[in-house]
């Protein structure tokens, strides 16, 4: 009894070792919805790692600038020993000597020693206040620097996402005609074996077969790439196993387009139209700062000291010394440079002027295009879908008279290939409508 329960429990282990294994296989796949992918990708993807560390430089650098205008304290301390005091010559006559001759005299101790302590404040700086407001907005277009970023990935892979659908779809769409194709070489060849068709029909027959798992060998490899490049979008390793979890159904299901074209558009909120303002306000913050050059600062500053003299170590006199005062810094002339810069300055203000107003336009004009794209896009789509099932009717009508002997094999490839086109046409007017309700959607900011 003993023995057949030990083989039982062999039994039952060899049975769970491959069941295990799936498992196992199972929790190492990433199974991800659409908004699944777009949130990881913002939390693991390099480039948006990389403008996160931007954001931080710049909360850092902005530190710097105040750290200009806050107290400073200094510590400082010496220790000096004269291995041989200097020697100086004084007039003879001070001491009663003869006039016109010198005495050598030494000054000094062995020993001479300090330490002490200097404040420093800024109580008038102007380009250092317009510094502070320069450093807070170079942090705010760090910060609109990686939402641009985000945007960008979201926009990426989302695109990636739908590529891997669609072309999913015209894989299953490529499999079936191969099914179909062979159903039909089967009968063929039967039919040619009675004499009811020739050599050549069942020879092109092939030959549309072996055109077609050429495409079909060409569209898996088109899907291993966009995988891949997930993968990369995402910040995963090239090796993951990832499946996507929204079908292709979902997607078409909830593409709105309605809803999409009547939404309002507000240029001033596009993430392009803010980032240039913001370096409009830089180039304007830039010229005050220039002009501000020429204005006075002052400072003040207190500095403790106390030093010690003697020729031992041990016995130093000790004696302090304190002062507090105030320095003026006032520019007179600069050969004309400031000046240069100040224009060069107003210069790169106009600039950005310009280059925010041509900006507007482009986004104004942008919109008009998208929504007329998606417009054409929806179109094509509704009567491509439509050329799809006018298609198979007529495929599926000419394969049956072509096997009672009705249509020719020519028609019967000539009806193929049209159907062929007509899925062709239908999948790419798919990705089209899915890529321009896309692009306007990044622009109204409405994913």
């Amino acid at each position: 009894m003993n023995t057949m329960i030990i083989k039982r429990i062999m039994i039952l282990c060899m049975v769970m070792i491959p069941f295990q294994g799936v498992l196992s296989q199972q929790e190492e796949r990433l199974v991800l919805t659409l908004d699944d992918a777009q949130e990881y990708a913002l939390s693991h993807n390099k480039t948006l790692q990389g403008a996160r560390l931007d954001v931080r430089a710049a909360e850092m650098a902005k530190w710097d600038v105040l750290a200009n205008g806050l107290p400073r304290v200094d510590g400082s301390g010496s220790l000096n020993d004269n291995l041989k005091l200097m020697t100086n010559l004084l007039p003879a006559e001070i001491f009663g000597g003869e006039p016109g001759t010198y005495i050598p005299v030494q000054f000094g101790t062995k020993y001479n020693t300090s330490y002490g302590i200097q404040a420093t404040q800024l109580i008038f700086s102007a380009p250092y206040f317009v510094g502070l407001r320069m450093a807070s907005l170079t942090e705010k277009m760090s910060n609109q620097a990686l939402e641009k970023s985000e945007l960008d990935i979201r926009e990426s892979v989302i695109s990636t996402y739908y590529l891997i659908l669609v072309s999913e779809e015209s894989l299953l769409q490529v499999e079936k005609n191969i099914d179909n194709l062979r159903d039909i070489l089967k009968s063929t060849e039967a039919m040619y074996s009675v004499g009811m068709a020739e050599a050549t029909d069942v020879d092109q027959i092939k030959s549309n077969i072996t055109m077609i798992e050429n495409s079909r060998r060409s569209v898996e490899r088109n899907i291993e790439f966009s995988y891949n490049l997930l993968r990369f979008q995402m910040g995963l390793e090239i090796e993951k196993d990832i499946e996507l979890a929204t079908t292709l159904d979902q997607v078409i299901a909830a593409t709105d387009v309605e809803s999409l074209l009547s939404a309002e558009f507000d240029y001033t909120k596009n993430i392009d139209y803010l980032m240039l303002q913001s370096q409009e306000n830089l180039s304007s913050l830039s010229l005050e700062s220039e002009k501000a050059a020429v204005l006075p600062s002052l400072s003040g500053f207190y500095s403790w000291t106390k030093s010690g003299m003697g020729n031992k170590l041990n016995d130093l006199q000790w004696f302090p010394n304190s002062m507090l005062g105030f320095q003026v810094n006032i520019p007179i002339f600069a050969s004309g440079q400031r000046w240069s810069k100040i224009r060069r300055a107003r210069f790169e203000l106009d600039k950005a002027k310009v280059s925010s107003s041509a900006v507007t336009d482009n986004l104004l004009l942008q919109e008009k295009q998208l929504r007329y794209n998606l417009i054409n896009a929806r179109e094509q789509y509704d009567s491509q879908r439509d050329n799809i099932e006018v298609a198979e009717r007529i495929y599926r009508s000419v394969n049956n008279k072509y096997r009672e002997g009705m249509a020719s094999s020519l028609e019967l490839t000539q009806a193929h290939n049209n159907l062929l086109t007509a899925e062709s046409n239908h999948i790419n007017s798919l990705m089209t409508l899915l890529q321009t309700k896309l692009a306007l959607e990044k622009l109204l900011n409405e994913f």
